[in-house]
Formats: C-alpha cells, structure tokens, sequence
C-alpha cells in the first residue's frame, strides 16, 4: 500500500493544550490510497472540535463538542475509541466516509438520553454515507456451514471466530442518520448499523437508525443482543440478520416505516437449519399510512418475513399498519420456503407469540410463499403491549419525538 507522511498540524482538531509539529509514517496494510491518521502518545483527545479520519491505532478520547468524520475510519491494533456524551460529528459525503470498528479495536461510545452522540450529514439525504459497522470474533454459520465469511460492505474484511463472549466495546445512546451509501458495485448499500460476528461481551444499548437507504440493524452471525433499538424510516428493513446470529437477551426493539420501507424484520440463517434461534421480548413494528416497498409490486410488504431456515423466538409483539398493495398481500408472518417450515417452524424455533395485529390485512394468519402444510393462524392477545421507552434528545430528530407512535 501507500506509505502516506503527513504533518499533524495539517490534521484539523483543536485540543486543549499545545502541539509541536510532527510527522508520522504509518503502513499497516488496511487498504491502498487512505490518507492514515495516527494520534501520538500525546495527541491523544479531541477537545470539543476537529475532525476524525483515517485509521487510529492508539487509544483516542473524543470530548463532548462538534466534529467531522472524514472518510473511512477504522479502528485497530488494540486502540480504544472512547466518545463522551454530547459529542456530534458531521460526516463528510463528498466521499465514501464511515466507522469502522475492527476486530482488533474496540468502541466505547457512552451518550445519554438527554445528550446523545449522534452522526448526522448536512445534506439530510438517506445514503450519505456508510454508517457503523462494528466487526468480531463471535461464531457464525455462514453460507454451507462455513465459520468464516467475507464481509460484503467494500471493507473486504474476514469475519467470524469461536469467542462467543467477544467485547467490541459500548455503544449507548447513540443515533446514526442517513446512513446507506451504495458501495462498489452501485447497487448494494451499507447498513446504518451493522455487526459482523459480534459476541455477547459488546453493549448496544438505545440505539437509533434513522432514515438510511438499506437495514436499520443488521447481524452478520455473532452472538451480540440489544436494547432499546428504534429503526426509523429506514428504506430497506428496520431489521435483518443472516449467518445463524444467535443473541439471546434482545429487548424493546421499535421500528416505525414511513414513505420508504421492506420488511419490518427480515430473518434467515443463510440455509443452516442447526442454529440456535435469537430471542426478543418486546417488539413493536408500526409501518405509516401510504409506505411502499423500494421497488414497486415488491412483495417485501409483510411484517416479519421468515426464510433459509432462519429462526426467531419473539414475546410480547404488537404490530400494526402492514397493508395489502396492489396483488401484494402483507401479513403479520410471512414463512418463504417449506424447508423453513419443517425445519424450524414446526419444530419451535420460529415463535411469534403473543402477538396483537392491528390496522392491517390478512389478520389471524400467517402468509406463505408456497402452499403450507397445515399454515398458522393466531388470535390477537389483550395482553400485549406497545414497546416502552422515555423519550428525549436521544429519539429526537429536527424536533420530531421519533417515539411518538409508541404513546
């Protein structure tokens, strides 16, 4: 790769004591044509502005105050990136910008509800620009069973490990705008929020994902849960996983779909039928008058779609507002393939209960892509309730409370 000298002095931040002027040569092998940051021993926190980029490699604090991201940056060598609350970055979109936590790294990005670390773009376009993507040594089951995999966000990064208790860190309160840009080949996107082979040892808590053109959240295998998880507006689905992830401590998850929006959660196990199915108590999907799938007929309508042998023991779930369009029928569970239903479905891995569908079509049965052997059907439990979270500065986007469905 490119052996990039750089002086610090033309690295723009502002810290809170005086810096000398010096060079630092860095190769470390992460990618060609990446102008490479590193912070010396002494350059080591941003105090309240400047901007963060290239690849860190030592422990850097970032206080409260208002920053740029700038590019890839990526997060390796044992470095911590700690975030302090009320820290805001602008994110550069003229190109390909993003954070990315490497396997070797670690996040420690603590907000709070009433000051929230936040990622945002001045353009407040869905697909600025690549998001979070945290990556970790968690087991997966990709594709033939395969326990490694490469990850397919552009970062061309092996993922995948035996540490089920992996630590990538701590992210809390912290909110991820227009997130999805197209990678590589112009038609797939990052996610806002994606975790490849994350372990059960890394914090995600009130988190929010809002209007990115591709998932809210998505788990690549690992074995990572999360609270208080809000998808607001996201184009694709508010939430997805593949390669058998398997967190079993998920709670209060929230998306609401408004103008643009696929499946409320979209489930599959990459066609491993051995996998350990995640649990999630407390999930609320609301999809707004009028939302239409990105590409018109689309039957990507249904609430929770089902399929390649993915499972799901979900609790306490209330969904409302998923509609017939055009010939495309919504429902509350949409099962795709038989191999599905026979190994999962009706062995009780796929578990949707209790359950209240309101507003919507096609109440009291499960949807099918092929003719069932026998086929679900529920009735709406009174005693299901909305998710509860406390609003704030946290959920708050332009003055809008993006939990205002839940009241």
């Amino acid at each position: 790769m490119k052996r990039t000298l750089l002086p610090l002095s033309t690295f723009a931040i502002i810290i809170g004591f005086a810096l000398s002027s010096c060079t630092i040569d860095v190769n470390d092998g992460l990618g060609e044509g990446t102008t490479i940051i590193t912070p010396g021993t002494t350059e080591n926190v941003l105090s309240g502005s400047g901007t963060l980029s290239g690849t860190i490699s030592k422990d850097l604090l970032i206080k409260k105050g208002n920053y740029s991201l700038d590019g890839i940056v990526k997060i390796t060598n044992g470095a911590v990136l700690t975030i302090e609350p009320g820290a805001n970055f602008t994110v550069v979109t003229t190109k390909t910008s993003g954070l990315v936590v490497l396997q070797d790294g670690q996040i420690n990005a603590v907000g709070t509800a009433s000051e929230p670390i936040v990622f945002t773009t001045t353009t407040k376009t869905p697909g600025d620009w690549g998001g979070i993507t945290l990556y970790g040594t968690a087991p997966i089951k990709a594709v033939n069973g395969n326990t490694t995999a490469l990850s397919e966000d552009g970062n061309n990064v092996y993922y995948g490990g035996s540490d089920a208790n992996d630590n990538s860190g701590t992210m809390k309160f912290v909110r991820v705008e227009y997130a999805g840009k197209k990678i590589g080949d112009g038609t797939s996107e990052t996610n806002s929020m994606t975790f490849y082979a994350v372990g059960a040892g890394t914090t995600l808590e009130n988190l929010v994902s809002y209007k990115g053109t591709d998932d809210g959240y998505e788990f690549f295998g690992g074995t990572v849960s999360g609270k208080n998880l809000v998808a607001y507006g996201n184009y694709d689905d508010s939430f997805d996983w593949q390669d058998a992830w398997s967190g079993q401590n998920n709670t209060n998850w929230f998306a609401y779909q408004v103008g643009t929006g696929n499946f409320g959660m979209e489930i599959e196990a990459s066609s491993n039928a051995d996998n350990t199915a995640p649990k999630v108590s407390n999930i609320t999907l609301i999809r707004a008058a009028g939302t239409n799938p990105e590409t018109a007929n689309s039957p990507e309508i249904s609430a929770i779609q089902f399929k390649k042998q993915g499972t799901g023991i979900f609790s306490n779930v209330f969904i409302s507002g998923y509609k017939n369009i055009g010939n495309q029928k919504a429902y509350s569970v949409l099962i795709q393939d038989a191999a599905t239903e026979t190994s999962q479905v009706l062995t009780g891995k796929v578990k949707v209960e209790p359950m209240t569908y309101v507003d919507s079509d096609n109440l009291g049965v499960w949807g099918y892509a092929y003719t069932p052997n026998g086929g679900k059907t529920f009735t709406n439990a009174t005693t299901v309730t909305k998710v509860a979270m406390t609003s704030g500065a946290w959920a708050t986007v332009d003055g809008v409370d993006l939990l205002s469905a839940l009241k």
